[in-house]
């Protein structure tokens, strides 16, 4: 019992430690932003199988897609609503213009993929709103895909109608 009331007073020590360890260097983690020659941050996003190439940079609020507005590009409402959920969590709404490339997959996958591009191009451009991107969820790559058709069935799961005679 003493053995054990010392390992964890031993214990609690390393604790301590670390603790005055690891303080300064939590304090001098800084990410500094990150931009190109013309003061654009890029990003690639992510979903299914849609891959899309994402430059912000600061603007009036205008979103081309593939040469196209975002308006004629992603003519669903919804769609459009995704494309703007990363500006208004980081609150800068309006205030960057957005040129991206999306290739594969469907429209709401590529939606997915610009969204997913634009909240990491955000966070490089000013990393300040890294906290709000990363709390509503929009860095991290949603990584559900269609799961594969297996040989003998009819779909990934469904099973061809069992007949007994």
């Amino acid at each position: 019992m003493a053995d054990q009331v010392n390992s964890l007073e031993e214990l609690g020590q390393v604790a301590d430690a670390i603790e005055t360890v690891d303080a300064p260097i939590m304090e001098t983690i800084h990410r500094e932003p990150v931009k190109d020659d013309l003061g654009r941050s890029y990003a690639t996003g992510k979903r299914k199988d849609a891959v899309a190439r994402v430059w912000i940079k600061p603007g009036s609020g205008k979103v081309i897609v593939n040469g196209k507005d975002q308006d004629v590009y992603f003519a669903r409402p919804v769609l459009q609503m995704i494309l703007r959920q990363p500006f208004e969590v980081a609150g800068v709404d309006g205030q960057f213009d957005v040129m991206a490339t999306v290739k594969g997959g469907g429209l709401s996958g590529q939606a997915g993929a610009v969204k997913h591009g634009i909240s990491k191009a955000l966070q490089l451009f000013d990393p300040s709103l890294r906290a709000a991107l990363k709390a509503a969820g929009f860095i991290t790559r949603d990584s559900r895909v269609v799961e594969r058709k297996k040989y003998g069935k009819a779909k990934a799961r469904k099973s061809f109608q069992f007949s007994k005679r």
